[in-house]
């Protein structure tokens, strides 16, 4: 068994001379949930970026249940994230950007059929069978398709950033309830706005 589901020691990354990520030791255990709070630049979405090998730090190691993400792939197994719109594939419509997720975690037909059945009320009639590409949804409409997304292979890890951007309050409860009670070893990082 795993002490920490997220570790991070001696995480630095620099742009040019300034310094925008520099955490010594962070360590979240399994089954918390964590968020960060800062203001503009504060390097949360760079940290998110580390956590998720997107970019490489210039020192210091990230390892998600005791698994060093620089050194391996094994992790991507466990983990669903979503950052931002880059993370769509916005040529597609909702239905084949799932059917690709699904593919790429290797879901069966069932378990696409299931998440559907799980999603229903979390997409509404606003998402499915609307014959619409992603980039033509609204902004809030495709932070739901991205999320969803990430929530389909029921991982155990779960890095959203700044989740709740152009979501209205319903989706935004709906959200934080099926976190807290649909999926029992979702452990999540999410990132606030702060004032």
């Amino acid at each position: 068994m795993y002490s920490f589901m997220i570790k991070i020691a001696n995480l630095t990354k620099n742009y040019g001379p300034v310094t925008v990520l520099n955490i010594p030791e962070l360590e979240i255990p399994a089954g918390e949930s964590f968020g960060l709070v800062g203001n503009n630049g504060a390097g949360k979405t760079t940290m998110f970026r580390c956590i998720l090998d997107l970019i490489r730090p210039d020192s210091g190691t990230v390892s998600s249940k005791e698994v060093n993400i620089a050194a391996s792939r094994s992790w991507k197994t466990f983990t669903g994230s979503y950052l931002d719109d880059g993370f769509l594939i916005d040529f597609f419509t909702p239905e084949e950007y799932f059917t690709f997720v699904a593919d790429v975690y290797g879901l069966k037909e069932g378990d696409l059929a299931s998440f559907y059945s799980d999603f229903e009320e979390f997409f509404g009639n606003d998402i499915l069978n609307k014959k619409k590409l992603i980039r033509d949804f609204s902004s809030g409409n495709r932070q739901r398709i991205g999320i969803a997304g990430a929530l389909m292979p029921k991982p155990e890890v779960i890095v959203l950033d700044e989740p709740f951007n152009s979501l209205d309050p319903t989706t935004q409860i709906r959200i934080v309830h099926d976190l807290k009670t649909n999926q029992d070893t979702l452990k999540v990082l999410e990132e606030y706005f702060a004032a």
